[in-house]
C-alpha cells in the first residue's frame, strides 16, 4: 500500500473514531411548570394520535389537580397538551384551555 493511501486510511479511520466516541448530542428535559386543572372536569389521555386525535383514557381529572405543563417547550397537538399529572406522576394530553394557574403553586 502506497504511503498516500495509508495515510488516507489512517485519517478516515481516526475521524471515525472521533466521532464515534462523541456521542450524540442531546437536549435537556424540561421539567414541568406547576399549573391546575381550570375546568371543572378535564379528560386525561395517554397519547395523542394525529389521525384520530387523543387515545387510551386514563381518567378524569377536577378542577384544582396538580399538574404540569410548560408552555413552549411541551408539545401541544391541535388543543391537547401534554401534561404531567403530578398525583400519579405521569404523563398524559388533557385540553389546554383547561390549564392554568402556571407558577401558582
Amino acid at each position: 500500500m502506497n504511503t498516500t493511501r495509508m495515510m488516507t486510511l489512517a485519517l478516515a479511520v481516526t475521524a471515525a473514531l472521533t466521532l464515534g466516541t462523541a456521542g450524540v448530542a442531546q437536549a435537556e428535559p424540561t421539567v414541568p411548570q406547576h399549573a391546575v386543572v381550570v375546568c371543572d372536569s378535564a379528560s386525561f389521555y395517554a397519547n395523542y394520535d394525529s389521525a384520530s386525535g387523543p387515545v387510551g383514557l386514563k381518567r378524569i381529572l377536577f378542577r384544582g389537580d396538580k399538574v404540569g405543563h410548560t408552555r413552549g417547550a411541551h408539545p401541544v397537538y391541535n388543543g391537547w397538551a401534554a401534561t404531567f399529572d403530578f398525583g400519579p406522576n405521569d404523563w398524559g394530553f388533557v385540553r389546554q384551555e383547561c390549564l392554568g394557574g402556571f407558577g401558582s403553586w
